[in-house]
């Protein structure tokens, strides 16, 4: 066109992957229009043509030929002298189109249409990422490591929209450096002055889900279905599941042969110790299966507070709490029961307990200052006062204190 070089920047805009055609054309169109109504106070009798393609646009003007004498509105009409000067033929009545050219509208008028047009396309992109994203929540995203800071990590999509990794979001054992693939699942998405901001996590039980939705194709297909999943991320997790197909067996299809299905989600999950279990409707089996691998020989259930009691040897009390309280914590969180385990002796058995069965009351340090000086078990520590477990030991004597009331309520 012989008109200013406006749209140097048709060949940006055309490159918004996130903006359809349609929508770009009538932006575009829009802001034509209100710099029309700005100069000549209506827009109708003017035709906007654009071309993204070639980076072109073209505005033309419809105007009726009137006597010279009786001209009124320039911008609407044009007298028969003006008109003939176009074309020799016009006559009266007739409607003349003529191009109006962008340098007649001033620099200052074309720099601040620009500067509008920028701003639009800019805003209409941000808001087609929200929107994208919006829709995207609970799903696994395939991302590129673009920037590592001490709070978050700045993630790139396929389509180049950035994508933020909280710290707290991050299994704590993740390391990863500038040009990696991560993998992780979007959980929220907000607007934070007028930019989307898109969250994403690793920590999220969603992620473990989908990642199982990846892995096995019998949850994706819905043939096993996933009740609940609870995790302590990098370390521990839980997954009930359930199948509607009595021939399929929904641990053995998770876990796959050797396996195979369920290890390719460890290593993303660098590690994290997976319980696949069986889910019932029958609460005591449920309580049973969330709590292996120990051996459990009694529950007693109250319904109406949401707890259980679950009585077990007393081997067997330090597998029901799992290395740092993990296993009984996760198996409460998935049955949705407060359990507390407590330890069942057979009276043939002499009462005395051994002090490494009162790991999770009792600190580990303290357990082996007292192993030190000769005492293995609850009885032999409480067979001495506390002024001589104080001498013998480099234990406090508050420390002291409360260890042999934790011990006198075992034989209480």
């Amino acid at each position: 066109m012989e008109n200013i070089n406006l749209i140097d920047s048709f060949a940006e805009f055309k490159e918004f992957k996130n903006i359809d055609r349609a929508t770009l054309m009538r932006v575009l169109e829009d802001i034509f229009r209100n710099m029309l109504l700005k100069r000549y106070g209506t827009d109708e009798n003017f035709d906007i043509i654009i071309n993204i393609d070639k980076g072109d646009l073209e505005i033309w003007r419809n105007r009726t030929v009137v006597e010279d004498d009786k001209l009124e509105n320039p911008n609407s009409e044009i007298t028969l002298t003006e008109a003939k000067k176009i074309d020799e033929d016009y006559e009266l009545g007739e409607e003349v189109t003529d191009e109006v050219k962008f340098k007649d509208f001033g620099r200052r008028s074309v720099l601040a249409l620009r500067q509008n047009l920028s701003a639009r396309i800019l805003e209409l992109e941000k808001d087609n990422v929200y929107n994208k994203y919006k829709d995207k929540v609970g799903q696994i995203i395939l991302g590129e490591v673009y920037q590592v800071w001490k709070k978050e990590m700045l993630v790139l999509d396929d389509e180049g929209n950035e994508l933020i990794l909280p710290k707290q979001e991050q299994i704590p054992t993740d390391f990863f450096k500038k040009g990696d693939s991560i993998k992780a699942v979007v959980i929220r998405v907000e607007m934070r002055n007028s930019n989307p901001y898109i969250i994403l996590s690793r920590t999220s039980p969603v992620f473990l889900e989908r990642l199982f939705e990846n892995e096995v194709p019998e949850i994706f297909d819905g043939l096993i279905t996933i009740k609940n999943v609870v995790r302590v991320p990098g370390e521990r997790a839980k997954v009930a599941v359930e199948s509607y197909d009595d021939r399929i067996d929904p641990v053995g299809a998770c876990v796959g042969m050797k396996g195979s299905r369920i290890h390719g989600i460890v290593r993303e999950l660098r590690n994290e110790n997976i319980d696949v279990i069986n889910y019932t409707n029958n609460l005591q089996l449920y309580i049973t299966r969330a709590l292996n691998p120990a051996k459990i020989k009694n529950i007693e259930i109250d319904e109406a507070h949401k707890k259980a009691n679950v009585y077990l040897d007393p081997e067997e009390v330090s597998l029901a709490i799992g290395k740092g309280g993990l296993n009984i914590k996760l198996a409460s969180q998935l049955t949705g029961y407060d359990i507390d385990v407590y330890r069942e002796l057979d009276q043939a058995q002499e009462e005395d307990v051994n002090l490494d069965e009162f790991a999770d009351e009792i600190e580990g340090w303290v357990i082996d200052e007292l192993k030190r000086v000769g005492c293995d078990t609850a009885k032999s520590v409480l067979e001495l006062s506390e002024s001589e477990l104080e001498s013998r030991t480099d234990l406090e004597i508050e420390t002291i204190r409360e260890v042999l009331n934790i011990l006198k309520a075992e034989f209480e």
